[in-house]
């Protein structure tokens, strides 16, 4: 049903005014966003249809906007707002782990990592560098492609862990096979980075291994 045709205090503008955001399902929140639909898909339509479509609000704000073009309807202008609010929400979780430690929010940690490496379609390396207090300086994506023991050098690592100043990182990496899980090489690269880390007193405090809609702390597995 379109939005003019619904009572006035069911629709979703109107509901958010009087009640607060959080008494708006996910697909009225969404069409916010969109404000119309296309001729036969009212917008609460289309919003519920890009949610089914990409697995809910994670899967759709770990997505790139270049895949939000086979939604029929969903225009450039949509889609440059849908992009905006993936940023704005990516520099929402920079700025509060900039502001205190980082192990203060380790789910903050895990969202940030996944918005930025959750919907990538080829493996990464990241690296999360730390203040003396453990509050993020920066990121960096170090590599790209398969990823081993013998494709991340532990020099190039321990370079931008100087070039930064940082006192401690975080390492991430995504598996863009959807299964966040550490294998033995992980576990080994790991090992290899915090040997070449230590010698110039940076610690590693975690690695993180992400994919669309989880994140795994090898710290909080014991295994490292």
């Amino acid at each position: 049903m379109p939005l003019d045709h619904l009572p006035p205090e069911s629709r979703p503008r109107e509901k958010l005014l009087a009640r607060g955001p959080a008494a708006l399902a996910d697909a009225e929140l969404l069409a916010l966003l969109l404000r119309s639909g296309i001729k036969g898909k009212p917008v609460l339509q289309m919003a519920q249809q890009l949610l089914d479509e990409f697995g809910g609000w994670a899967g759709l704000l770990n997505t790139e906007a270049k895949d939000l073009a086979r939604i029929k309807g969903l225009g450039p202008a949509k889609r440059a707002e849908i992009a905006a609010v993936l940023e704005i929400a990516r520099r929402s979780l920079n700025q509060q782990l900039a502001r205190r430690p980082v192990f203060e929010s380790p789910e903050s940690v895990k969202q940030f990592l996944q918005l930025q490496l959750a919907a990538l379609d080829h493996e990464v390396f990241a690296l999360l560098l730390l203040d003396a207090q453990h509050r993020l300086i920066a990121m960096e994506e170090l590599f790209h492609g398969t990823l081993t023991q013998t494709s991340v050098y532990p020099r190039e690592v321990v370079k931008r862990a100087l070039a930064h100043g940082a006192a401690a990182v975080i390492l991430a990496h995504n598996h863009p096979s959807g299964v966040a899980e550490p294998s033995r090489a992980d576990e080994s690269l790991t090992q290899a980075l915090r040997s070449a880390l230590a010698l110039v007193d940076v610690r590693v405090l975690d690695h993180l291994v992400v994919s669309q809609g989880s994140a795994v702390s090898m710290a909080e597995r014991g295994l490292m």
